[in-house]
């Protein structure tokens, strides 16, 4: 795992780790579709525990591990999660939405016989609130019209990006890192910079060099995954 630099400390807390193949910013809403044991006692443990878990993004191994695969290895930072939703259509097969919450910084992990990666994180303090200047608020109609367009065709988008901040970087920022088609190690980058204005800086020169049908947000997905 990669060590980037992390904000201020905190108090190390315990979370149980769901490496994906996606980076996962706060405040976006995460369908899942899950299966495999280890996940499913993950899920009923949150459950009855009211708790969140991890969502990290891999570096090494698939989603879906099976035998003779390389091992699993993932990022540093991920974000932490809170279950908004859990539906079980049929036996074996849970329904989950999840909301990302906040970032964290992986100190140390262990992986349970039943494959279950549990990690000792530090979570990150809250990014400031800054306000959107003037020569970026075009980044902010532009989403603003992106996630219109998404809303009309699809529902979900609606419920999975409120509630709207249109004058905060972060938020901008995290909307256009999540809809931008970028190789998963740039948006990792940008998700791990801790720097609200310098990313949505950054996200403005990406912008302005892609095509305009990609700039314009057509062909952007929901960052759902499943597992």
């Amino acid at each position: 795992m990669s060590e980037p630099t992390a904000p201020a400390p905190s108090a190390l807390t315990e979370l149980p780790l769901f490496p994906l193949g996606t980076v996962l910013f706060p405040g976006a809403l995460l369908p899942l579709q899950i299966f495999e044991l280890r996940y499913l006692q993950m899920v009923g443990e949150c459950e009855r525990q009211g708790t969140g878990f991890g969502v990290v993004t891999l570096t090494q191994g698939r989603e879906v591990h099976r035998p003779g695969q390389a091992d699993e290895a993932f990022e540093a930072i991920g974000t932490r999660v809170q279950i908004e939703r859990i539906e079980r259509p049929q036996a074996g097969l849970v329904l989950v939405w999840c909301r990302g919450v906040d970032q964290f910084q992986i100190h140390s992990t262990q992986q349970r016989p039943d494959g279950l990666w549990r990690g000792k994180v530090q979570a990150w303090p809250a990014q400031a609130a800054v306000p959107v200047p003037d020569h970026l608020q075009y980044l902010a109609q532009q989403i603003q019209s992106a996630l219109l367009t998404l809303s009309a065709q699809d529902n979900s988008v609606a419920l999975w990006t409120q509630p709207w901040a249109l004058d905060n970087c972060a938020w901008v920022a995290n909307r256009w890192c999540e809809l931008l088609p970028l190789p998963l190690a740039m948006k990792y980058r940008l998700f791990s910079l801790n720097q609200p204005l310098m990313r949505l800086e950054l996200v403005g020169d990406m912008v302005e060099m892609a095509p305009p049908a990609q700039s314009g947000g057509t062909g952007a997905q929901n960052p759902g995954t499943n597992s």
